[in-house]
């Protein structure tokens, strides 16, 4: 691992690179690794994905799993509020133009509204450990930043680049570069608060390319306290509202799909900067040859978005490539298609 200090002096551009306390990057990663979460936090996140894909709209939960609900979010500049008061009250928003997708967890109770179909799903959060956060939760930089560390191996060259401000607060831009050739992600670039070590933008590069593939960053931040209403979740009149049933544990048993399908949950294969994510989609949502449940649109979408290829059809963008399988099954990871296919045939990692 590489260690550099970060000191930047005066200049004319001070306010774009404030001047904060030499701290290396493995202070950084410490601070971080070691943080406690702010009592309270609230703002807006500003995600930009530009993978060279076109502009591609939400396509709604038809299938009850809320996999395909925000797809709109893999290309073009999305706003996603965010709120929360410790482990037992999260918002989290996705606005759009005339809809917008809300996960509420309140104590107890989680709540997902999408209002555009305008149906609500509501489970228990578990009785010990933390809520699970749904597939179809947006990012932000605290879950981006914990996947890039998480990430990392000893051959990752750890550095700190400079200092930054963001969303109004001075920041140190801690960078990550893999070293393992076999990813297609140049590097990821991390600005940490300086006062709280909150994670305020993560930036990923991809390999020939100078702008970020990925940028997602707080415009605005607070740490003041919240109202409690703002996890306060009643739904609207007229939604479909299916229950999820809880074990005792307080674990959920049954599918959100009124089918009876059990929701999808994905499966890491390999590990560090060439892991690889699948995930075996429910009947209904369209797979590359589709399906007797699948619509035409969707299905016309994924022959516009990917080429044909042994056994299923592949996705290929400068940061991710997805392989979707003809048994329904998607692969991702930031690899070449040859990579993901093998992962994909032989069910292990590279």
């Amino acid at each position: 691992m590489v260690v550099a200090v970060v000191s930047v002096a005066s200049s004319a551009h001070a306010d774009d690179h404030p001047v904060l306390a030499p701290r290396t990057a493995a202070e950084l990663l410490t601070s971080m690794a070691e943080m406690t979460p702010p009592a309270n936090l609230s703002g807006t996140v500003s995600e930009t994905v530009n993978l060279g894909l076109p502009a591609l709209p939400s396509m709604g939960d038809s299938t009850g799993a809320g996999t395909l609900s925000l797809l709109g979010l893999v290309s073009g500049t999305h706003q996603i509020r965010v709120w929360a008061a410790g482990p037992d009250k999260q918002r989290v928003a996705l606005l759009g133009q005339l809809a917008e997708t809300d996960f509420v967890h309140n104590g107890a109770d989680i709540w997902t509204y999408a209002s555009a179909a305008h149906e609500v799903t509501h489970s228990l959060a578990p009785a010990r450990g933390p809520a699970p956060e749904p597939l179809a939760t947006p990012p932000t930089p605290q879950a981006l930043a914990a996947a890039a560390v998480a990430a990392m191996d000893p051959s990752t060259a750890v550095t700190v680049d400079s200092t930054a401000r963001v969303a109004g607060r001075a920041a140190y831009r801690l960078v990550l570069t893999p070293r393992d050739t076999r990813t297609l992600i140049a590097s990821v670039k991390v600005a940490v608060d300086a006062e709280t070590s909150v994670p305020l933008q993560v930036q990923v590069i991809a390999k020939g390319h100078a702008d970020a593939a990925i940028d997602v960053s707080f415009t605005q931040i607070s740490f003041a306290a919240i109202d409690a209403s703002t996890f306060a979740f009643t739904p609207p009149a007229g939604a479909t509202v299916t229950e999820r049933a809880a074990g005792a544990d307080g674990a959920t048993t049954t599918s959100p799909d009124p089918s009876g399908q059990a929701a999808p949950h994905p499966t890491v294969l390999g590990s560090g900067w060439t892991s690889v994510v699948s995930l075996k989609l429910p009947t209904g949502v369209p797979s590359p040859r589709g399906t007797k449940d699948a619509t035409s649109s969707a299905s016309s979408l994924l022959e516009q978005m990917s080429s044909p290829v042994a056994g299923g059809r592949v996705v290929t963008t400068a940061l991710l490539t997805v392989f979707l399988a003809d048994d329904g099954t998607v692969y991702a990871g930031a690899v070449s298609p040859a990579d993901l296919q093998q992962v994909a045939t032989s069910g292990r990692g590279l």
